[in-house]
């Protein structure tokens, strides 16, 4: 239960999570990278209302986000993005700007200038309406998805995939958490968006990679699976084995479907793999993936196939996969263990 009072607002202190009697709406912000979002969430688990302005259109053109570019379209974006979740609440339930228990910003891992927009939006929400402001950790948000419109409850083995992380944690209760595994080298979505550029796909390559993936066999090529130890994971050597493959056919037609499937085949055995061992020494039989890569049609059945040998398994929906708002209100709601003061900063990489 969190009922801490932040100094800097004059209400009294309400109380915030699972363990609360009252019913709470935090309104959230997310600008980590190129998805500028508000949500409004009740209770961790009901959203209210959901706004998501995406970026894609404008980086495709450069292969890639644009730090500075992404930071100018989350100004020109973070006020109609706000104006229309609080519209959507009205609308919904009847929900006015006051009603909102308290507001939340991500505060990082993410893009310094991108990350500075929403949460400064969110402080100044909270300021506004003189209601208590929470810091979220991007990361912890995208495990918290999974709350979203679901029953799920720690204990849970989780595997968060995403563009700049890969991990294997153990959350033991909605606020303790351990990381027990993680990548030594590129990330997941990093080797799904380098393999996607060797071939030659347009950004964002990794969901075009799954898509051509399914076309192609998966046991076309051999690729190898880097023995890492303990719960850890590595993917530059596959990255490097797949740049080889493709410069062998130089001068011929590259069978794209096939080094695709292969590749995919893979990085998504190499995560059941471990995975399973994490799922076996912990005795756990819940288990969770979430992050932007959890969209991924192969690693999600692999997963998913979990549940023939007695597992609970859990993946938010795909709008809740990718980087989105929703995430951060249920976060702030399960994950935070206090308020935050207003003065607090962004950070660019996992502290």
């Amino acid at each position: 239960m969190k009922n801490i009072k932040n100094k800097l607002f004059s209400q009294e202190p309400v109380e915030i999570g699972p363990n609360s009697n009252y019913e709470n709406y935090i309104m959230a912000i997310e600008s980590s990278c190129d998805e500028t979002a508000c949500s409004i969430v009740k209770n961790g688990r009901e959203v209210i209302a959901n706004v998501v302005a995406s970026q894609i259109k404008t980086h495709a053109q450069f292969g890639g986000v644009i730090p500075e570019i992404a930071a100018r379209e989350h100004l020109d974006s973070i006020n109609i993005v706000i104006e229309e979740a609080f519209r959507q609440a009205k609308e919904n339930i009847g929900l006015n700007p006051e009603d909102i228990t308290a507001f939340a910003g991500t505060v990082g891992p993410g893009l310094v200038g991108c990350l500075l927009v929403g949460l400064n939006a969110a402080k100044t929400l909270a300021l506004t309406y003189d209601k208590p402001f929470i810091g979220v950790n991007h990361l912890n948000a995208h495990l918290c998805g999974n709350y979203i419109d679901t029953d799920l409850k720690p204990p849970f083995m989780a595997l968060l995939v995403s563009g700049g992380h890969t991990q294997i944690i153990d959350v033991k209760s909605y606020s303790e958490q351990e990381i027990i595994g993680e990548t030594v080298d590129d990330a997941v979505g990093e080797a799904y968006d380098k393999v996607a550029r060797l071939i030659g796909l347009p950004y964002p390559g990794g969901p075009r990679l799954d898509k051509l993936a399914q076309e192609g066999s998966p046991f076309a090529y051999k690729l190898p699976e880097a023995r890492v130890d303990g719960l850890n994971f590595s993917f530059s050597g596959l990255k490097t084995a797949v740049l080889r493959l493709v410069k062998s056919f130089e001068g011929k037609e590259l069978p794209v479907n096939d080094i695709c499937a292969s590749f995919q085949e893979t990085v998504s055995s190499t995560l059941l793999h471990k995975l399973k061992k994490a799922l076996e020494e912990s005795g756990y039989k819940q288990v969770v993936i979430a992050g932007g890569v959890a969209a991924n049609s192969e690693i999600r059945k692999k997963i998913f196939n979990l549940q023939s040998e007695g597992y609970t398994v859990f993946a938010p929906p795909m709008k809740y996969c990718t980087d989105n708002a929703a995430m951060v209100a249920s976060c702030a709601y399960f994950n935070t263990n206090t308020f935050d003061d207003i003065n607090v900063e962004v950070f660019s990489r996992v502290k």
